[in-house]
């Protein structure tokens, strides 16, 4: 195969590539949504999943997000500094656990009807049976994640 082809396949089948540009649009879609409450989607999966489990241990939210530690130690410090998180007292002084704090919680609520905008749009565009296989594939890859 020719240079030229083999980057021309390269651009044309490359997943990594295609799931990079989705997620870029995907996401430039809800920050949008999110930006007059100065939140940012990624911010907003990390407050969702402490909403869901109350007192959260880092290393959960990473398991459950596939975050590096120092990408969330970053948006968990900018968190905190506009009063959304908190840091709570663990029984190993190594980690940090955090919760909501009242004002945490008051912008999830804000948010949710920004959300279902966002949410709205990005289906608009993606379309029912792409939502339908990306919410399928994903369950499979958290299933596969928890099974490792």
């Amino acid at each position: 195969m020719s240079w030229q082809k083999t980057i021309d396949y390269v651009s044309q089948a490359c997943v990594a590539g295609h799931l990079r540009i989705l997620n870029r649009v995907v996401t430039n879609i809800y920050d949008d949504a999110f930006r007059p409450l100065g939140l940012k989607v990624s911010q907003a999966n990390i407050l969702i999943i402490v909403a869901q489990q109350g007192v959260t241990r880092p290393a959960d939210v990473c398991e459950r997000l596939q975050l590096g530690a120092s990408t969330l130690s970053r948006n968990v410090e900018r968190m905190r500094a506009k009063g959304w998180l908190e840091t709570v007292p663990g029984e190993d002084a190594r980690t940090q656990s955090f919760q909501l704090t009242p004002q945490g919680k008051k912008l999830l609520e804000q948010a949710y009807p920004l959300w279902q905008e966002a949410q709205r749009r990005a289906a608009e565009i993606l379309g029912k049976d792409s939502i339908t296989y990306l919410n399928k594939t994903a369950s499979k890859l958290r299933s596969s994640i928890e099974n490792v």
